[in-house]
């Protein structure tokens, strides 16, 4: 895990009743250009609640400017209206196409973006620490991640789109391995 420079709260700082207790609400963000997918879930005594999910979408015919325009302001909007004490975000990967690896990662910026100019925490996990925190497993499928996280969050039925998944997926992930991250000295 990593926790960018410009965040000043430590998971220990963000806790509720000061003693450590799990109390926080955190949005996880799955970035891309055309599809960002996002999820606010809290974690309270060890239940987790799906507070909301779903996808911002930008058409390809929309200038660039435009397109990162709509996602930062639907992130700020997603920030401001529940108040998360962090943002999750999964850890880019270089993809082999350079182009696609571009777009994400300006789509990235301007969800940092967006949490810094709220001084918000931004953890950022590999899609293996992702996929471990809510399967146990490093190596699992997508199907496995999706069936995890409709029985964690008591969902009726698997979220869709994937974008979306994948965002409650990375927000999942951080609220299991904060206690772990904090005894490792993660963020010191």
């Amino acid at each position: 895990m990593q926790i960018l420079k410009f965040a000043r709260k430590t998971w220990r700082d963000l806790s509720v009743d000061g003693r450590g207790g799990i109390d926080v609400r955190v949005l996880g963000v799955d970035p891309g250009m055309a599809i960002t997918g996002y999820a606010v879930v809290s974690e309270v005594d060890q239940t987790l609640t799906l507070y909301r999910y779903g996808v911002i979408r930008t058409p390809s015919s929309m200038p660039l400017p435009r397109r990162l325009y709509q996602i930062h302001k639907g992130i700020s909007d997603l920030l401001d209206e529940y108040q998360p004490r962090a943002v999750s975000v999964e850890r880019l990967f270089f993809n082999k196409n350079v182009r696609t690896a571009m777009t994400v990662g300006q789509a990235r910026g301007v969800v940092l973006l967006a949490a810094g100019a709220r001084d918000l925490p931004v953890l950022e996990y590999t899609p293996p620490q992702v996929k471990a925190a809510v399967t146990g497993h490093g190596a699992a499928t997508k199907e496995q991640v999706q069936l995890m996280v409709q029985s964690l969050l008591r969902l009726v039925e698997i979220p869709t789109p994937d974008d979306a998944a994948d965002a409650i997926a990375v927000a999942v992930c951080s609220l299991h391995r904060w206690g772990w991250d904090e005894k490792l000295g993660a963020g010191r």
